[in-house]
């Protein structure tokens, strides 16, 4: 809705009523005092919306970052104990782009978009395959122009409802299935402060890739010292924590992002708003001296008039 409404200001600020076949002064005339003030109502309109959305902005934040924040320890716990292996050398990759469905947020898309184009080129090979699984409908439309054959899977409206982790649960189970994969990495922004966010990339193996580190000594070789009961095997446990831990940081990796958007938001909506009354200001000073200087034109051709008719 408030999209809309600064569309149709943004319109109205470009178009005004024309009169057929004007003078040339009686054009000058209309710009400059006409224009002013249908400028300044919709100038006026504009300052109004984006004061509204940060308001709102706000309001959400608040509450999303709680939950961000509390999110944090489901999937740290999997670092701690199968490490975080960015570096990994795999045939099949799965880039998972976390973005967002609205705009009017800052830079947010736009670096979560560079940092997977870069990975994407990095992970790509004769002998590789990188895929994308993109989360948020600016993501889709930036990468589908130059990589539409390496799109998998997109999911668009995910922060339609407040996110929960039984609906991330579900989407990740859904991308698991629908996918083949070494190495799933999941980039998001991670949310510092209303005016910080640092794009994050984690890096979540297969069970066949996780044993063959395992094997070959990495951090995940720590797994051994645990017991393990319920006589389930070495593989299956990984398969169970490869499942868990794709749920839990794609949950974190949504929260975050969206706490990110919402503070990108807040500042980007405050920085209109402050330039909006900058250029009312401006328009107000313009209009002034304009309507001012008309004035003195009529006192002076009154003036001038009834002189002439003294004389």
């Amino acid at each position: 809705m408030a999209m809309a409404a600064l569309r149709r200001e943004g319109r109205r600020l470009l178009l005004s009523p024309t009169i057929p076949n004007p003078s040339p002064a009686a054009a000058a005339a209309r710009s400059s005092v006409i224009s002013p003030p249908n400028r300044m109502k919709s100038v006026k309109n504009i300052q109004k919306i984006t004061k509204a959305m940060k308001m709102v902005a706000a309001s959400k934040l608040r509450a999303v970052q709680t939950r961000t924040e509390n999110s944090r320890g489901l999937w740290q716990p999997f670092t701690a104990l199968l490490g975080d292996a960015p570096s990994v050398d795999v045939k099949k990759n799965i880039i998972v782009a976390i973005t967002s469905d609205k705009g009017l947020c800052g830079g947010i898309n736009s670096t979560s978009v560079k940092v997977s184009r870069a990975l994407h080129k990095l992970t790509s090979g004769p002998e590789k395959e990188s895929k994308y699984v993109i989360l948020g409908e600016k993501g889709k439309v930036q990468l589908v122009r130059d990589s539409r054959k390496s799109i998998e899977m997109t999911v668009t409206e995910l922060q339609k409802n407040p996110i929960n982790y039984t609906q991330i649960a579900v989407l990740a189970d859904d991308i698991l299935k629908n996918v083949e994969y070494d190495a799933l990495r999941v980039i998001f922004n991670k949310f510092h402060s209303v005016i910080s966010f640092k794009p994050t990339m984690v890096t979540i193996l297969s069970p066949e890739v996780a044993e063959k580190e395992s094997e070959a000594g990495g951090k995940i070789g720590d797994l051994d010292s645990y017991e393990i009961e319920g006589g389930e095997t070495k593989s299956e446990i990984l398969q169970n924590l490869a499942e868990f831990q794709f749920s839990c940081v794609l949950y974190n990796g949504a929260l975050e992002n969206a706490c990110s958007e919402l503070g990108a938001r807040m500042s980007a909506m405050d920085s209109s708003s402050r330039n909006a009354g900058d250029m009312l200001d401006r328009l107000t000073l313009t209009y002034n001296r304009t309507r001012q200087a008309s004035i003195t034109t009529e006192l002076i051709e009154i003036i001038s008039g009834a002189s002439a008719l003294e004389g």
